[in-house]
């Protein structure tokens, strides 16, 4: 049996400790990979992994080899990478992650035309606002929305995050329209289980600070319904459950066809930045370098 492939087997269920979830993954059965990880074990006549009914874990063995396969696995795509014409298509599987709002909102149309352009490339999304560690989870590219980056991985800008506090005319007509920040405490609000759960700023005024300065606002709030994901909270106001403050790339046609309606437009909160994440700069594939260079072209001019 191919001893590279062997490797990138054990590297896979090292990392998600499933032999299913491995299976599911590399598109080949469970069988398969248990005889892959058997025969890795017998060519180097070692126990690489200790496994119960309940998981996988690795042995002494089992670390040392997983170091030296990852480095086998990562010399061997530079190879291929330096020995390829400059012409080539672009091949193998890209791993990335976003936020489900975003990816829901646009990524995967994005994504889309890039694979378009790129038939003998793919991609594997996983999506979710939790924290992974690029380097354990195999992960190429983060697309995470951020106002302080984490300074351990390379940032690189897409486009300004600006968010809106939004309702339904439904909603307003039975609880009023608020008039000022401080008035949002006495509605029923709804916030982002991770950002301003509980408080809320803004600021009203001249962004530039050339007409006077910006008058800003801090807000507390009593959030009756939370969520970890934008566009749950998108479903909720769309069902005239409060108000809430949305990203305008989730907004959509939704404004145009008064689905929803702007609060407060005098007054925006502080943006953020939708940034791509990476390890390092240092042996960057020609694919995710691609991708990259595709996705600032696609969000300079942002299309919400």
């Amino acid at each position: 049996m191919d001893r590279l492939t062997a490797m990138r087997v054990f590297c896979e269920v090292a990392s998600s400790g499933s032999f299913s979830a491995t299976a599911d993954k590399l598109d080949m059965s469970r069988a398969m990979v248990t005889r892959y990880v058997s025969e890795l074990e017998s060519w180097l006549n070692a126990r690489l992994l200790q496994r119960t009914t309940r998981s996988v874990t690795l042995t002494d063995a089992g670390e040392q080899c997983l170091r030296r396969s990852q480095q086998m696995l990562a010399l061997m795509e530079n190879i291929e990478e330096e020995t390829r014409s400059d012409d080539a298509e672009l091949r193998g599987q890209l791993r990335l992650t976003c936020s489900t709002s975003f990816a829901f909102g646009h990524l995967a149309r994005v994504i889309s035309k890039f694979l378009a352009q790129h038939p003998l490339l793919k991609i594997d999304l996983h999506v979710g606002d939790g924290t992974v560690n690029l380097v354990e989870a195999r992960i190429d590219l983060a697309i995470r929305i951020s106002s302080e980056p984490d300074p351990l991985l390379i940032a690189r800008p897409l486009a300004i995050c600006d968010s809106v506090l939004v309702a339904a005319p439904t909603y307003i007509r039975t609880a009023g329209l608020p008039q000022h920040p401080q008035e949002l405490p006495a509605h029923r609000c709804l916030s982002h289980a991770n950002y301003g759960r509980n408080t809320w700023r803004f600021v009203r005024g001249d962004k530039g600070g050339d007409k006077g300065g910006n008058e800003s606002v801090q807000v507390d709030i009593a959030s009756h319904f939370s969520a970890n994901d934008a566009t749950v909270l998108l479903q909720a106001v769309l069902a005239s459950a409060g108000i809430t403050l949305l990203p305008t790339y989730l907004m959509g046609d939704h404004l145009d066809k008064g689905d929803l309606q702007i609060i407060l437009p005098e007054w925006t909160a502080p943006p953020m930045t939708i940034y791509a994440l990476f390890p390092s700069r240092r042996h960057l594939s020609p694919a995710v370098r691609a991708l990259l260079d595709f996705l600032v072209e696609e969000f300079a001019s942002q299309p919400w």
